[in-house]
């Protein structure tokens, strides 16, 4: 069993529906329960801002930002982390021009917000998330690294290098300035840093892989057969270097057509995240709604579980209205596996009664008017 990591106490002040909230909290799961748009997801939101990046909803930080606050919204939280007991305080200030994210550990400002990965790892699945299978692969890929950068912290710093990389070879080619030492010093730059993003994407589900099938049989959930594809297919097992000086080929052989096209059309950006069923042997994006909502849910648990062993420490959960939609018995078995992963879980819905199977595990919450109760 990995090691529990747990808030205990949680603070917001001018953040989306709350102008002041105050949560107190034991290592048990939370629930929270209320009507639709009383702001039990603006809580789960919050949380998911002590990882890096915008959180759940990837809402620009000025949006966050009570309507008519003075200034900008903070969140402050005490937990039990992975390097022990932590207060981690994030928030803007609007009356900076850059509106710019600060992030506070033990009052001290961080350099990074990569170091929130020292202390806690938090994943979610929200409603948002149902039609991943169905829609654009860029929802994939931006699934898939946020799966990656839960293990490996650098891979958010290596793709947002390989971004601002591309961008210049881009503007220069958009520019008719094919410089060769120019180009080339990028196109290698991309090279090592597109290669290493791929290669961190493919361990990753590698490993996740080897765990869903080892655990299938455990699970009333169906599992996920995982596949990487629009990128070097099938060349892998070659050595880093060789596949670094095949796409720097890749990107000078195609230095005029992506001219043409207006973007780079070769790349980690260009891959696409392949999910099947399976038990039915089916591509996930034909499997009925209510499959395809089960294998997320399988697949999401199944990550959570290897966050656990690979680091030590169980991630947070956050699953937002997990229960709807599940019969008693199927809801039962999903806490179950919740409680069994090992850490602390967040979790919404309209109904308290759809909670009941958890008992003594969950302290329960409800959630009106920008306000939380202790139900």
């Amino acid at each position: 069993m990995p090691n529990k990591v747990s808030i205990s106490r949680l603070k917001l002040t001018d953040f989306r529906n709350y102008a002041a909230a105050a949560l107190a909290l034991d290592e048990r799961h939370v629930v929270l329960t209320g009507d639709n748009g009383a702001g039990k997801t603006n809580l789960m939101e919050a949380v998911s801002l002590l990882s890096p990046g915008r959180g759940l909803r990837r809402a620009a930080y000025a949006d966050v930002t009570r309507v008519n606050a003075p200034g900008g919204f903070s969140i402050f939280a005490e937990l039990e982390g992975m390097e022990g007991a932590v207060e981690i305080g994030t928030g803007i200030d609007t009356t900076d021009e850059s509106a710019a994210r600060r992030l506070r550990i033990n009052g001290t400002p961080a350099k990074t917000v990569d170091e929130l990965t020292d202390h806690l790892r938090v994943l979610w699945l929200t409603p948002a998330m149902d039609g991943l299978f169905t829609g654009g692969s860029s929802e994939r890929r931006r699934f898939l690294d946020r799966l990656v950068l839960s293990l490996d912290p650098a891979h958010g710093r290596r793709a947002s290098d390989f971004e601002r990389a591309m961008r210049s070879r881009n503007k220069l080619l958009s520019e008719s300035r094919f410089d060769p030492s120019w180009l080339g010093g990028i196109e290698e730059q991309m090279a090592s840093l597109g290669i290493a993003m791929a290669i961190a994407r493919q361990e990753m589900l590698g490993l996740l892989s080897r765990l869903i099938a080892e655990t299938r049989e455990t699970t009333p959930f169906p599992s996920a057969a995982l596949e990487l594809s629009g990128f070097l297919d099938g060349q892998f097992d070659r050595p880093a270097v060789d596949l670094e000086d095949a796409y720097a080929d890749m990107l000078r052989e195609g230095r005029y057509r992506d001219a043409a096209a207006g973007r780079t059309l070769d790349g980690p950006h260009r891959a696409d995240l392949l999910v099947r069923h399976r038990e039915k042997d089916m591509e996930a994006e034909r499997c009925s709604t209510g499959e395809q909502k089960a294998l997320l849910v399988g697949l999401i648990l199944a990550h959570a579980r290897l966050v656990g062993n690979l680091t030590g420490y169980a991630p947070i959960l956050l699953l937002d209205e997990i229960a709807a939609h599940l019969d008693e018995g199927r809801r039962a078995a999903l806490f179950d596996l919740i409680d069994g992963l090992g850490g602390q879980a967040f979790m919404t819905g309209t109904d308290k009664s759809m909670f009941s199977a958890l008992g003594e595990r969950a302290q329960f919450f409800t959630v009106a008017h920008g306000g939380i109760t202790k139900s």
